[in-house]
């Protein structure tokens, strides 16, 4: 029997740290194939409640559901979970000793024992994939900020994830690197990656995302597919913020 959860579902989760109320209640679903944007002025929860769908950060209540396991049950196997979510990060967080190849194909050989042949192969077909073929040789500090943005995503693909997260994967480069890495962000949506992201580039919500989620204060506050949350939102602290970034 073909299952009907989606493939991530947030319920009712609630984030402290300490008396912050990071998080409040915040219920998001994403389906699979299905791409969702986060926005919100800073502070408002967004990366937190990305860090807690693989569990970088533990919710304080509610829930987490990948498909058919539940991220916060006790009995989670975590590990396991954690392979099947990619994540890419605000830094790059590469290794620098390594070559955009050997970043690639670390995580593979000692967490899915792959062997080296077979996961340079693979890492090879992954840097190609995000326009870097010619790059496989070179180090961190060789590349530009979107280069090496672009390795840390053929990095998270390399595990073979069911869903990808990004956490404001464009703000630290220049505007010039900003499209080669939506780009490939956009690639990705195309070839149907589940992808849960948080980002103010409005372009590629307008391309490729099939709902917008605006948070504020830790809440989720309204989500809409792009078009009718741009042009119509419903909350006037919604409105308010499209006025600041639109």
């Amino acid at each position: 029997m073909t299952s009907t959860k989606p493939r991530v579902k947030i319920v009712d989760a609630c984030k402290n740290f300490g008396r912050i109320e990071a998080v409040k209640n915040a219920n998001i679903t994403v389906e699979k194939g299905e791409v969702v944007l986060v926005i919100g002025p800073s502070g408002s929860g967004k990366s937190t409640l990305l860090r807690c769908v693989n569990r970088l950060e533990k919710l304080t209540s509610g829930e987490i559901w990948i498909d058919e396991d539940c991220l916060t049950a006790h009995h989670a196997d975590i590990r396991r979970i954690r392979e099947e979510v990619g994540m890419v990060f605000q830094s790059f967080n590469l290794f620098p000793h390594l070559s955009a190849l050997g970043n690639v194909t670390i995580a593979p050989m000692i967490v899915k024992k792959i062997p080296q042949k077979e996961a340079d192969e693979l890492g090879r077909t992954l840097l190609d994939r995000v326009g870097l073929a010619d790059k496989f040789r070179s180090y961190p500090d060789q590349l530009s900020g979107g280069q090496q943005q672009r390795v840390a995503i053929a990095r998270a693909l390399a595990m073979n994830p069911k869903v990808m997260l990004f956490d404001e994967p464009t703000s630290a480069l220049d505007p010039e690197m900003i499209k080669e890495v939506l780009d490939v962000m956009l690639q990705l949506a195309q070839d149907g990656m589940t992808m849960l992201v948080v980002s103010h580039e409005m372009g590629f919500a307008k391309a490729a995302a099939h709902k917008v989620v605006f948070m504020d204060n830790g809440e989720v506050i309204e989500t809409a597919p792009p078009k009718v949350l741009f042009n119509n939102p419903q909350s006037e602290r919604t409105q308010k913020f499209l006025d600041h970034i639109l």
